[in-house]
């Protein structure tokens, strides 16, 4: 029973979709029939050299029929078994292979800002020479691991992509904010950059399913905040507009609310903002976004015409004496008690602290 069970060597159904499947015996029984299908491709490899290679068929192992299997004799067996390595390679494409992770930090220079890029998709893989396949990966990756090419080629498609988004986005050919519009020019270079690393070892992917590259939350919310600023400052001339939309619009949602709950501006900070738009429009001047608001003893004083206490009659500026009543206009000295010191009006004539008569009342 156990010679019938060697006596054919064939991929197990369970692995046929494979791209490699190593059988897992080193030790080939002499006279056994290895089943090779139209899609495959079967190779003896020995010491990390592709010894043979058979076609699809059914291939008897021996050396009569293949004289190459005659140096892979086990003498220690009375010359019933050959010792080698024998893969069967599919010749058809893989698909649906997943890759993804983080690609870089890159500089966005349309924005100026650094953002953090993202890619998740499939791709097919195919082998487009299995003898140089064998002969660059075997010793470099576990073949007998089904995932193991898989994972490797996506590492390299993943790190071709990095490359290739970098140095478009970096030229100015593709923006971060619309990347997605460009994904057929990024699948082409990508995989013209991933085929040329791959060519080597005999691999070769064929196309790429369903990817995108996107950013990271964090910084595609960020990202779309700014261009809004953006667009709304160009709408409205310059910052200062902006900010006092913004702080109308904050306000009433907080009226709006009752003024809880954090919505809107409160008063004070509203009232500052408002009175610097004011001293902007009287002035002419246009203060830094980011400049506090002056505060009332900052405030340039006006100019003020005097007023005469007697007849009511506005002097010009600088006058000192009524020009209707010849009354002063700058009020005298203040007075002080001589008894306790205390601050008296000029009509008093008595002190209002202590009631000592005041000279000159």
């Amino acid at each position: 029973m156990a010679w019938f069970e060697r006596e054919f060597i064939a991929v197990p159904e369970d692995r046929k979709n494979q791209l490699v499947y190593k059988w897992p015996d080193l030790n080939i029984r002499r006279y056994s029939r290895v089943i090779v299908n139209a899609d495959e491709m079967a190779l003896f490899v020995k010491s990390g050299q592709v010894v043979t290679a058979m076609g699809p068929g059914r291939h008897r192992v021996d050396a009569d029929e293949l004289p190459v299997l005659g140096s892979l004799i086990d003498r220690a067996t009375g010359g019933n078994f050959y010792r080698a390595e024998l893969y069967f390679v599919s010749t058809r494409e893989a698909p649906g292979i997943k890759f993804g992770g983080r690609l870089a930090d890159i500089f966005d220079p349309v924005s100026e800002q650094v953002v953090t890029l993202r890619a998740f998709g499939e791709f097919a893989l195919s082998v487009r020479d299995p003898r140089e396949m064998l002969t660059a990966l075997t010793g470099t990756a576990d073949l007998a691991d089904p995932t193991r090419v898989q994972s490797w080629s996506g590492d390299l498609l993943l790190k071709s992509m990095k490359v290739a988004v970098t140095q478009g986005i970096s030229a100015g050919n593709w923006q971060v904010l619309g990347l997605s519009a460009q994904l057929q020019p990024i699948e082409s270079a990508v995989m013209k950059q991933t085929n040329i690393a791959l060519y080597e070892y005999g691999l070769r992917i064929p196309r790429m399913g369903n990817f995108d590259i996107s950013l990271d939350p964090e910084d595609a919310e960020r990202i779309k905040r700014l261009a809004k600023d953006v667009k709304y400052i160009q709408l409205a001339g310059d910052f200062q507009r902006y900010a006092a939309g913004e702080l109308a619009l904050g306000a009433s949602q907080g009226f709006a609310h009752g003024g809880h709950g954090g919505h809107g501006m409160d008063g004070g900070f509203l009232g500052a903002a408002l009175g610097l738009g004011a001293i902007q429009q009287q002035t002419g001047a246009h203060p830094s976004p980011w400049q506090r608001p002056p505060s009332p003893a900052e405030l340039p004083a006006a100019d003020a015409q005097p007023v005469c206490a007697h007849c009511q009659t506005t002097n010009p500026v600088g006058a000192r004496f009524c020009t209707n009543c010849g009354n002063p206009l700058v009020p005298p000295a203040p007075r002080h008690c001589a008894n306790c010191g205390a601050e008296t009006a000029p009509p008093a004539k008595f002190c209002g602290s202590c009631g000592t008569q005041v000279s000159g009342g």
